[in-house]
C-alpha cells in the first residue's frame, strides 16, 4: 500500500472515532435540548456526567483529520474551503459556541436564569454543529463542488443548499442522537432513566433507518456515483450486511434491556456506515474531480506524514485509553453513590 493510501486510510479511521465518540457528545446535546418530564434535571446531569471531561479530548480526532487533509491532500483542503466555506465556518462556530456554553453552564455561579440561557446554547450548538458536518459529506458525495482556477463553479450556495447534502445532514443527526441514548442507557446508573433513554434510541435508530433509505433513494439523481459504488462493489455490499447484522443486534439489545450490548452493536453499526461510505466515495475524496492521486502532496512528503503519524499514535493511543478508563471508572463509582443514596 502507498504512503498515500495510508494517508487516506487514516483519514477515515479518524472521521470514524470522531463519530463513535464526539458524534455521541453531539447527540448527547441534542438530548438535552429534547428533555422533558419530571426527570429532565436528572436527564441531563447523565447527559453532562457522560460528556465531560473527555468532550475537548474527543476532539483530537477532527484536528487530526483536518491536519493529514491539508497536509496530505493539499488540492482537495483547498477545494473544500472554497467551495464550502459557509458550512465549514458553521461547524466550526459550533463547535466552539459549543465547547464555550458547556463550560460556562457547568461552571457558572450566576444567576440561575443565565445559566439555563448557557444550557440552551450547548444543546441547540450541539444539535446543528453535526447537521452541517452531514451536509459536508453529503456535498462532497454528489459532485456538486466543482473548482476551476481557485473560483467556485457553483458559487458559494448551490454546492451544499440542496437537497441530498441536507438529507445527509439529517441523518448525521439521527444517527448520533441514536449512538448517544445507547450509551446514555448504558450510563444510566437507574432503572428510569435507562428507560427514557431506551425509548429515545428506539425513536433515533428507527428515524435513521428511514433516513437511511431516503437518502439512498436520493442519490439516484443527486448522487449517482457513490450510489453506484454502493450498490455494485463487493466490499460496499458485505459492509452494509455487516451494518444491517450490527443494527439488529443492537434493536434487539435495547428491546431486552441489553444496553452494554446495544451500546457495542450500535457503535459498530455506525462505524461501518462511515466506513461503507468511504469505501464508496473510493478513489475520490471529493467528487467529481479531486481524487486521493490527483490531489496527494509528494511521495517523500506523504511518506514523511505517515511516519509522524506512527510516532504519534504511540503516545496518542494509551493517553487516551488511560484517560478513558479513568473517567468511566469514576463515573461508575458516582453511580453506585447515587444509588445507595
Amino acid at each position: 500500500m502507498s504512503s498515500v493510501s495510508l494517508l487516506a486510510g487514516a483519514i477515515l479511521a479518524s472521521l470514524v472515532m470522531y463519530s463513535l465518540l464526539a458524534g455521541a457528545d453531539y447527540g448527547a446535546g441534542f438530548w438535552d435540548l429534547m428533555c422533558r418530564g419530571s426527570r429532565q434535571q436528572q436527564q441531563r446531569h447523565l447527559i453532562e456526567q457522560a460528556i465531560g471531561p473527555v468532550w475537548e479530548a474527543n476532539h483530537v480526532w477532527l484536528i487530526l483529520t483536518i491536519v493529514l487533509l491539508f497536509s496530505g491532500f493539499p488540492d482537495a483542503f483547498g477545494a473544500l474551503c472554497v467551495g464550502l466555506a459557509i458550512p465549514l465556518f458553521l461547524v466550526l462556530l459550533g463547535i466552539v459556541l459549543r465547547g464555550c456554553s458547556f463550560v460556562f453552564r457547568s461552571y457558572f455561579t450566576g444567576e440561575r436564569q443565565t445559566q439555563l440561557y448557557w444550557g440552551k446554547a450547548f444543546s441547540i450548538s450541539s444539535s446543528v454543529t453535526p447537521l452541517f458536518l452531514g451536509i459536508l459529506i453529503g456535498s462532497i458525495s454528489c459532485d456538486s463542488v466543482v473548482i476551476h482556477g481557485g473560483i467556485s463553479e457553483n458559487g458559494f450556495l448551490k454546492t451544499w443548499l440542496l437537497p441530498f447534502p441536507i438529507a445527509v445532514g439529517i441523518l448525521a443527526v439521527s444517527l448520533f442522537a441514536y449512538l448517544s441514548a445507547c450509551y446514555l442507557a448504558a450510563d444510566a446508573g437507574s432503572a428510569e432513566l435507562e428507560n427514557d433513554f431506551r425509548i429515545r434510541a428506539l425513536i433515533a435508530g428507527v428515524t435513521s433507518v428511514a433516513m437511511a433509505l431516503i437518502t439512498y433513494v436520493m442519490a439516484a439523481s443527486s448522487a449517482a456515483g457513490i450510489r453506484q459504488e454502493l450498490s455494485s462493489r463487493p466490499a460496499a455490499w458485505l459492509i452494509e450486511i455487516c451494518a444491517l447484522c450490527a443494527m439488529i443486534m443492537a434493536f434487539r439489545g435495547l428491546w431486552l434491556r441489553r444496553f452494554r450490548q446495544a451500546r457495542i452493536a450500535a457503535a459498530i453499526q455506525v462505524a461501518l456506515i462511515v466506513v461503507g461510505w468511504g469505501i464508496a466515495q473510493y478513489p475520490y475524496l471529493i467528487r467529481p474531480d479531486i481524487t486521493i492521486a490527483n490531489s496527494a502532496a509528494p511521495d517523500n512528503v506523504a511518506a514523511a506524514i505517515d511516519a509522524a503519524l506512527g510516532c504519534g499514535a504511540i503516545v496518542l493511543i494509551p493517553s487516551l485509553m488511560v484517560l478513558f478508563t479513568v473517567f468511566k471508572r469514576t463515573q461508575g463509582v458516582t453511580h453506585t453513590e447515587q444509588a445507595s443514596d
